[in-house]
């Protein structure tokens, strides 16, 4: 890293999937971050808020006995926590206060500004930062086991977002129709990487021929329920596993890709579309998104930034310190 450092900026998360802190500097340069996922049971599907809060209670201490050191570098500056699953009133999740306490406890103790935000604010600002993209107007697809919506975002150079939610899932999310149907495969939980592993090896397979899923998508409304159970009965069937995992990612893009570009304005309103959130880092999801949203053009969250992190809640801190903080 080249540059001098001359404050600090903090980042922290804790989702129900994974404990985050992340440090960057004035210019938005990542010196340190850190993420430790949630251990879930074998054959488990995640675990309950009362078990994640008392997880993050013991994993945040840990983050930053290894993460403070380098607050020696430079001044801390500011702090920013996910406090609410989403910026909207009423949007709340236990785990999330686990973070806004640890923030709210740093700053005050610091003596820095503390500026609450959403954990979706920090996925859109991890997707937008580590893609390079400049402020403007996108069409983002917000894709994890939580969450499944079409957004339309806007940022202003001060680094302010303003999200609407425009599409998405009426139930099942894409992280979850990928884990349920991953875990009755028979991997652990969060069965993610373990499904576009076993995809890829659908190429070799010859027995059953091609396998597809039913897209059920309603204007800018997506649903994955139908999806899932046609899924459980061809697997009950014998349906090789990696054809049936490649027809999962292949039902999730195209069915997204569809209504995405039910999007009012969907050619003229937005730049580009960004993918973020933890299936925005399958490959194959990606490069078939890519195809489907033409002609716009397509971006993700670099894949180590996809997932659960606290990078882009620490960025959002820098830009917010940049114009004088809070």
């Amino acid at each position: 890293m080249t540059g001098k450092v001359e404050r600090i900026f903090i980042g922290l998360d804790t989702s129900a999937y994974t404990t985050s802190l992340a440090l960057v500097d004035q210019a938005e340069r990542l010196l340190w971050e850190k993420r430790l996922p949630l251990p879930v049971g074998k054959g488990g599907l995640g675990l309950r808020q009362s078990e994640a809060v008392f997880t993050h209670l013991q994993n945040l201490p840990r983050l930053w006995a290894e993460g403070a050191s380098w607050l020696k570098l430079a001044t801390p500056a500011g702090v920013a926590a996910a406090t609410q699953p989403r910026p909207l009133e009423g949007s709340y999740m236990p785990v999330f206060k686990v973070s806004e306490a640890f923030g709210l406890f740093l700053a005050q103790s610091l003596g820095l500004f503390f500026m609450p935000r959403s954990h979706q604010e920090g996925h859109v600002a991890a997707g937008l930062w580590s893609a390079g993209l400049a402020p403007g107007r996108y069409l983002v697809l917000h894709l994890s086991g939580g969450t499944t919506e079409i957004l339309a975002v806007e940022e202003q150079n001060c680094g302010a977002l303003q999200i609407e939610r425009v599409g998405g899932s009426a139930d099942l999310n894409a992280g979850q129709f990928i884990d349920r149907i991953g875990v009755a495969l028979g991997f652990p939980f969060p069965a993610g990487p373990h499904l576009e592993s076993l995809a890829r090896e659908a190429a070799q397979v010859t027995e059953a021929g091609t396998v597809t899923l039913p897209l059920a998508v309603k204007g800018s409304a997506v649903s994955f329920s139908g999806p899932e159970s046609h899924a459980r009965r061809l697997l009950a069937r014998g349906c090789p596993g990696a054809k049936l995992a490649r027809a999962v990612e292949t039902c999730i893009a195209d069915s997204l890709s569809k209504a995405a570009r039910a999007v009012p304005g969907f050619a003229g309103r937005y730049q580009a579309v960004l993918a973020v959130g933890g299936v925005a880092a399958n490959a194959f999801i990606r490069a078939r998104l890519a195809e489907g949203l033409e002609p716009l053009p397509f971006y993700c969250a670099e894949p180590r930034f996809s997932g659960d992190n606290a990078v882009g809640l620490a960025v959002l801190a820098a830009r917010s310190g940049r114009r004088g903080g809070g």
